[in-house]
């Protein structure tokens, strides 16, 4: 199962940083290049435990549904959340918040599996590990531009 580890500095406080991060307003706007759009569930504001959000989203050239679940939560050091239902044979995407005296460390941890068995893992080493890095990274940049910001109030 691949595992893409990322973390990102951000000059901002925990809770903001928190926050925006379970934010599916700001969500929609990273994600902006896969046009994803929240169509049921939780579908604007903040997503906490026990809360699901299900994503329609381009990937790869395919028109894609994906429904995830806030399965952990620990405000404001911890979340994950995990597919119920969609693309990938599993996900789960870990999200650690550290408090530093100028800002707010965030790790990333987000373990997923393809579909498909033999052709799924090759799809997780040629492509598709890569293609989740690139787009975890956009979002971390988009997270880091509105925490550090005043653009944040657009969003909290």
């Amino acid at each position: 199962m691949p595992i893409i580890q990322l973390e990102t500095f951000i000059n901002a406080p925990i809770e903001r940083v928190f926050d925006l991060s379970r934010s599916i307003d700001l969500h929609k706007i990273s994600t902006a290049q896969t046009k994803e759009e929240a169509i049921e569930g939780v579908t604007s504001g903040l997503i906490g435990k026990g809360e699901w959000v299900t994503w329609r989203a381009k990937h790869l050239g395919i028109t894609q549904k994906l429904t995830s679940k806030i399965t952990s939560f620990e405000s404001p050091y911890y979340f994950a959340d995990e597919q119920v239902k969609g693309a990938f044979q599993s996900f789960k995407h870990e999200h650690y918040f550290e408090k530093h005296h100028k800002g707010t460390l965030l790790k990333d941890v987000f373990e997923f599996e393809a579909p498909f068995g033999p052709l799924g893992r090759l799809a997780n080493v040629l492509f598709l590990k890569n293609y989740m890095r690139r787009f975890l990274k956009e979002r971390n940049k988009v997270l880091k531009s509105f925490s550090e910001s005043e653009r944040w109030r657009q969003v909290l």
